[in-house]
């Protein structure tokens, strides 16, 4: 997981926390979504799927990819 620090108070700016908010490796998206790493990294890059660069990886948050999932389901029945 990895920790932001240096922001202000989540109540003056209207963002979470982002001490609070936990943060997912490509290979972690991948595996919850049963999808290749490079499936994910399109999905950051176009846009899909927000993330945080740190150094040279990505970082996605779960609620992200959860809000992510949950718009993406189609009923197929």
């Amino acid at each position: 997981m990895v920790e932001a620090r240096g922001f202000m108070a989540a109540e003056q700016t209207n963002r979470p926390d982002l001490g609070q908010v936990q943060f997912l490796t490509v290979a972690e998206v991948a595996a919850m979504m049963r999808v290749s790493k490079m499936t994910v990294y399109r999905l950051v890059h176009s846009g899909e799927l927000p993330a945080a660069r740190v150094g040279r990886s990505f970082r996605v948050p779960r609620e992200a990819v959860q809000d992510y999932l949950r718009n993406a389901y189609h009923d197929a029945g």
